[in-house]
């Protein structure tokens, strides 16, 4: 979904349409990870109608400064980049623009407590030099926004925040380096140790969680 949204608006504008949007998706879909070939068929369709319905909503003459634009910054203690679904220009400021596809309704502490979305506006506002606070979750499945504006102090704290992470990572690959092996990153079992990749090597998850099917997440898109 996410790639047909952003090949919808590399589209010429008089093909900026919801049929295009299901073109796109038809034509860009994956049917690995699904039980069978009805599974994937019906999730197709379902996908198709969530990206044509919110492309209904747009105006295809509002140009995106950018989709998929990668930005980065960097600080004294870390340097980071990451790739904007769509990046608006509103007035004189940039709004990050994330795409959601998920079931879950989202929240506005969702935005306002996203990591990656406060890096990207501080990315993308240093990138291209224009003022960017405001971050918004467009939710497909509903067709709700949800958009929080950052304060100048408020990013700043997110950015704190990334370089916390930075640091305790970095500690822990240097005790991981001198042979501890166990302590600089233990186990946090639940039940979403059903979907990890590291399931295999995790006696801890294993017990913790029962073995899932790639599929067993899927509800019925109808």
């Amino acid at each position: 979904m996410h790639n047909a949204l952003a090949a919808w608006w590399r589209e010429p504008y008089n093909r900026r349409t919801p049929a295009m949007a299901s073109i796109l998706l038809t034509n860009g879909w994956i049917s690995e990870g699904f039980r069978d070939a009805e599974q994937s068929t019906r999730w197709r369709d379902h996908a198709r109608g969530l990206v044509s319905g919110y492309v209904e909503t747009l105006d295809p003459a509002d140009e995106p400064v950018g989709v998929e634009r990668t930005v980065a910054t960097r600080t004294k203690t870390i340097a980071v980049s990451g790739r904007i679904d769509r990046l608006d220009r509103r007035g004189d400021e940039l709004v990050v623009v994330d795409y959601k596809t998920g079931r879950r309704p989202l929240t506005q502490d969702d935005a306002r407590g996203s990591l990656a979305l406060a890096i990207y506006a501080i990315a993308a506002s240093r990138v291209l030099r224009t003022p960017c606070h405001t971050v918004e979750l467009h939710h497909l499945p509903t067709g709700e926004v949800v958009e929080w504006e950052h304060t100048d102090e408020s990013l700043a704290r997110h950015l704190s925040r990334a370089e916390e992470v930075a640091l305790e990572a970095g500690e822990a690959d240097e005790r991981y380096r001198a042979g501890d092996t166990e302590a600089p990153f233990p186990p946090s079992p639940g039940p979403l140790c059903s979907w990890c990749d590291f399931r295999r090597h995790c006696p801890e998850g294993r017990t913790a969680a029962p073995d899932k099917l790639p599929w067993d997440a899927l509800s019925d898109p109808s």
